[in-house]
């Protein structure tokens, strides 16, 4: 009986536990949702559920003649596109060839990557910004999709490498047997097995241009060239007239392509997260 009642305990205080961190987590998202459908500009008189729902924020937002989030929308699709695509390739290739092949400067370069990871981006804001005006890229695009693919290197690169260790040497030793050269294996045989690792990559690289802001906001000039985040961060850094309730609008409309992408990959993901960190 004492037993029953310490494990009636202790469920009831995991359960406890479980519901104060959602109750954490979702109480945000609730207050932006219906932020986003309550009447005016303010947040003072907004509230969870309106009382007044109205739509007419994501209107003005849909609206080209007077605002320009679909254009910045597109923005952040093409660089988060761009990014994850190259860094999906380049770390697929750089993990591999760190995980199978012995080479001279490889534990240097490992050693290298491990110390650049601890150092963020913003840290070098103003050397980027001097190197983004001295190769003409200040103002554009490319500036911004280097300097992602760039950044996800190093981190991405050894969780990468730690999951390809767990794949059997064996199985590539089998197919140089039947003749099958390096690319091929790792096209045909070895890139299969990483799904999971591949895809927990994807989803980091895909999300890492729509939660920066400092980046974009030193490298970007014209407003039409605009990611959401320095966009949506002009609508409430008005002196006067800022749209709060807008701007609600706009953080809700974000959540779209990060949602459908990770439910898309979801499946890879807990297994990817985990086989990455057995090994390194």
């Amino acid at each position: 009986m004492n037993m029953k009642k310490q494990k009636l305990i202790r469920l009831t205080l995991s359960y406890i536990a479980i519901f104060i961190a959602v109750s954490i987590v979702i109480y945000p998202v609730l207050w932006i949702v219906g932020s986003s459908f309550n009447p005016g500009n303010s947040l003072s008189g907004s509230t969870i559920i309106p009382k007044n729902a109205t739509l007419k924020h994501y209107q003005e937002l849909f609206d080209l003649s007077s605002s320009q989030y679909l254009i910045w929308y597109w923005n952040t699709l093409k660089i988060c596109t761009i990014t994850m695509i190259l860094s999906v390739t380049m770390i697929a290739l750089m993990g591999y060839s760190f995980s199978r092949y012995r080479f001279i400067g490889r534990k240097n370069g490992l050693m290298t990557f491990l110390i650049l990871q601890m150092i963020p981006n913003f840290a070098a804001l103003i050397a980027i910004y001097v190197l983004a005006v001295q190769t003409k890229l200040i103002d554009t695009h490319l500036a911004l999709i280097l300097l992602y693919t760039g950044g996800l290197l190093p981190m991405n690169t050894w969780l990468a490498k730690g999951y390809f260790d767990t794949i059997p040497k064996e199985l590539d030793e089998s197919a140089r047997i039947d003749g099958a050269g390096h690319f091929r294996i790792f096209l045909q045989i070895i890139l299969p097995l990483a799904k999971p690792i591949l895809a927990v990559i994807a989803l980091f690289s895909f999300i890492t241009p729509f939660a920066d802001f400092i980046l974009a906001k030193v490298i970007l000039r014209s407003e039409e060239k605009f990611t959401l985040a320095v966009g949506l961060y002009n609508l409430v850094a008005k002196q006067f007239g800022a749209e709060f309730t807008k701007f609600a609008a706009g953080a809700v409309l974000i959540a779209i392509p990060i949602s459908l992408l990770f439910l898309s990959l979801q499946r890879y993901l807990i297994s990817g997260l985990t086989a990455g960190g057995t090994k390194g």
